[in-house]
Order: C-alpha cells, then sequence, then structure tokens
C-alpha cells in the first residue's frame, strides 16, 4: 500500500479535508479508494501469523479486526472530527452499545440526559441495570440536575445535543465540567449535528458517537457507525471490546460511506438553507402549533446552539393541531416528503415519534420531553424548497380542511 502523496494540511477546510485525508492507494495507484472485499489476510509463514498474533508484528489478519477500507474511512472520520482515534461499528446502535458497555462494570454509575433516541433511552433505562450499573436519567436542559446527579463518583455520562426528536440543546461544555469532576467520561452522540456543524471534543466531551448511517452515507444506502476518542482509550477500552464481541463495519458499507464524505458538507449546507426556509413557513402555518428549530429566536436554546454548533442543521419538530389524528392527517396527505424513521438522508423525511421511534417510552416520559401526539419530526432534504413547501401546504390543508 501507498499512501496519498499530499499531507493533510492545518489550512484545509472540512470540504477539502472530505476529499483528500485518510486515503492509501494500492501500487496500482487508483484514484478512488480501493474496495477489500476480504473476510482474511494470507501470511507469508506460520512465524509471521503468530508474530502477529503476539502483536510483534502490525498488520491485517482478519477483517473483524481491522480492514484497510474500513481504516481508511476510521483515518477520514477521525481527520474530520480533529479527534486521535476512530473505529468503526456494524450500526449506529452498536457504536452506542459499544462505547457504554466497553467502559462500565457492574457496581458502576452512568448519568444521561432523558432526551435520547428511544433505543439509546432503552440501553440506559433497562439494559444497565440488568448488569448491576446504577443508570441516573436527567432534564438535559437543566444543568443543576446535572450538578446534582455528578456530586459522586460516576463512570460515564451520555447525552445528545441536539436531542431527537425535540431538538433540545445541552450545554456540553458545562456538563462536562461537572463530570469530569466525579471522573466520568463525557460521550456525545453528534448525530443531528453532524460532524460539520459541532465538535464535541472541543467543548470538553471525551468520546463522540455517530450512526453514520445519517448524514455520513445520507442517502439511504447502508448501516453503520462510529466511536472517536483518545487513541489510548481507542486502543485499550474499545477495541478489545468490538474485536472480541464482532461490532465490525463490513468493508462495502465502509466504501459507500467515504463515498458519502465527499459531498457531505455540500449536503448538509444545503439541508440546513432548506430545513430554514421550512420551519419559517410551518411557523406561521395555519394547524400549527408550534416549531422546533434551532435555528429560530424562538427555539429555547437558540443562543446557545449558535455559542456550540456553526449551522442550524437539517432536522426540525413541529406540532400540529389534532393530536395523532392531526399528525396523521398532515403526513399522510404528503406526496413528496416520504413517510420514515430515518433522518439525515438526501431526501426529506418525517415520522411520528410518539408511534416510532419513542413508542416504547412511557406516556409520561414522552410528556416530559415535549413529545405529543402532534409532534412530527421533519429531516429536510435536497430537493427544491419551493416543492417541498407546496407538499407542506398538503399537509395543512389537511389539517384546516372541515
Amino acid at each position: 500500500m501507498t499512501h496519498h502523496k499530499s499531507s493533510p494540511s492545518s489550512s484545509w477546510h472540512a470540504a477539502t479535508r472530505l476529499l483528500h485525508t485518510g486515503i492509501e492507494r494500492t501500487p496500482y495507484q487508483e484514484t478512488s479508494e480501493p474496495l477489500f472485499l476480504t473476510s482474511g489476510f494470507i501470511y507469508d509463514s506460520a512465524e509471521q501469523a503468530a508474530a502477529t498474533f503476539r502483536n510483534e508484528i502490525t498488520r491485517y489478519q482478519y477483517s473483524r479486526f481491522g480492514n484497510p477500507t474500513v481504516a481508511s474511512l476510521e483515518r477520514k472520520l477521525a481527520d474530520l472530527e480533529g479527534a486521535e482515534a476512530c473505529i468503526a461499528t456494524s450500526t449506529g446502535m452498536g457504536a452506542v452499545f459499544s462505547a457504554l458497555f466497553s467502559h462500565v462494570k457492574a457496581g458502576d454509575r452512568v448519568v444521561a440526559s432523558r432526551a435520547l433516541f428511544g433505543s439509546c433511552h432503552w440501553i440506559v433505562a433497562e439494559l444497565l441495570p440488568r448488569y448491576g450499573i446504577e443508570s441516573v436519567l436527567v432534564n438535559g436542559t437543566e444543568l443543576h440536575e446535572w450538578e446534582r446527579a455528578l456530586s459522586k463518583p460516576t463512570a460515564a455520562v451520555l447525552l445528545e445535543s441536539p436531542s431527537n426528536p425535540m431538538l433540545d440543546i445541552l450545554d456540553i461544555s458545562a456538563i462536562a465540567e461537572y463530570a469530569h469532576r466525579v471522573g466520568a467520561l463525557v460521550m456525545v452522540d453528534n448525530v443531528f449535528a453532524s460532524p460539520i456543524y459541532q465538535k464535541p471534543l472541543s467543548l470538553g466531551a471525551d468520546v463522540v458517537i455517530y450512526s453514520c448511517t445519517k448524514h455520513i452515507d445520507g442517502q439511504g444506502r447502508v448501516l453503520g457507525g462510529a466511536v472517536l476518542s483518545t487513541a489510548e482509550w481507542i486502543k485499550n477500552t474499545l477495541q478489545p471490546f468490538t474485536r472480541n464481541t464482532g461490532n465490525s463495519l463490513s468493508p462495502f458499507n465502509a466504501w459507500v460511506m467515504m463515498k458519502g464524505l465527499e459531498t457531505l458538507s455540500l449536503r448538509v449546507e444545503a439541508m440546513t438553507r432548506n430545513t430554514t426556509i421550512l420551519a419559517d413557513y410551518l411557523a406561521t402555518a395555519p394547524g400549527v402549533l408550534k416549531v422546533r428549530y434551532p435555528g429560530r429566536t424562538d427555539h429555547p436554546q437558540h443562543a446557545l446552539a449558535m455559542r456550540q454548533m456553526s449551522g442550524s442543521g437539517t432536522l426540525l419538530a413541529f406540532e400540529v393541531q389534532g393530536g395523532q389524528k392531526g399528525a396523521f392527517a398532515f403526513m399522510d396527505a404528503l406526496k413528496l416528503i416520504a413517510i420514515s424513521n430515518n433522518l439525515g438522508d438526501a431526501r426529506s423525511l418525517v415520522t411520528h415519534p410518539a408511534t416510532t421511534t419513542h413508542a416504547k417510552i412511557s406516556d409520561a416520559e414522552r410528556a416530559e420531553l415535549g413529545i405529543t401526539e402532534g409532534t412530527i419530526r421533519c429531516s429536510v432534504g435536497l430537493e427544491d424548497s419551493r416543492d417541498l413547501i407546496a407538499d407542506l401546504e398538503r399537509g395543512v390543508e389537511a389539517l384546516t380542511r372541515k
């Protein structure tokens, strides 16, 4: 293998880095990153194989442990995030699970924001206690709750900002300060902001987690996840866990995601422009009770969002009149925007959190999170904003039809 002739420059901006970092070419000097669809690798001798397993030689041995294509994706993501190291996983939830369970043990304590994706909430509230790990859920936007919860030794903190689906903005720097006082590792799910708009490591986080299925692939093709942190934590804590439990990303999915990374900044910026237009339209549309979008000044944490993020993002949440019946009528009237629980896609998507992504959370907990029966989450894509507005008008008409 040979490396790309141009070394990454500290002066390069994100769009350039996404195209030119992390590339490892074969002697054929291909333009695109090569795709290594192989489960294993051949040794020159039995002694070389033995030395590899004794960690005396560093080389590829099995694609569950490492693969050149997956390694290229990991280098690209680490460079983009400003992290020392990265491990790619089979899914975004695999990334969350591995990050947490590689770090904690029976008798430990985890503090997390209540405003989590449904599966993340299940891991914290249901799975951790089964293994003798105490879990504490707090209102993520209330710093006094974090300070109180982090007043005694804690192993890990897990949070999302912006949160799914209500786009709460959490003060990552302040939470990290509380967490580090008691020895906790701060893990941030950064999927809504994407690596283009937020850098949690620079705000005090220790671990950043992604569902690469979302903006990084961004075209609804493959599943994948990533965990980024220091080289020491990745090597000594996370890597033994993922290697031995089999939570590895396929080379093909890694290659597809590298193609997605090439246009990530263009897509996210264009999608954000569309989201801003749609949020402003919905804010005055009849039958729409409220809109949650970090870029709007009426968002309760707008000022914090503008400090932490360099852009407002591609997702918004809004509440319509009529509860679930109204939400379903609105969504069913759409002809262009598809109903799907995915997000970050080039195509615009809507979902009803109360009956999909957060269906397994209790009614009381959903109410506490602000998720009503009339709440709709919208992931805005790359379509012409005029066509998207015309489609939303169909939803509004269904809401207001007598």
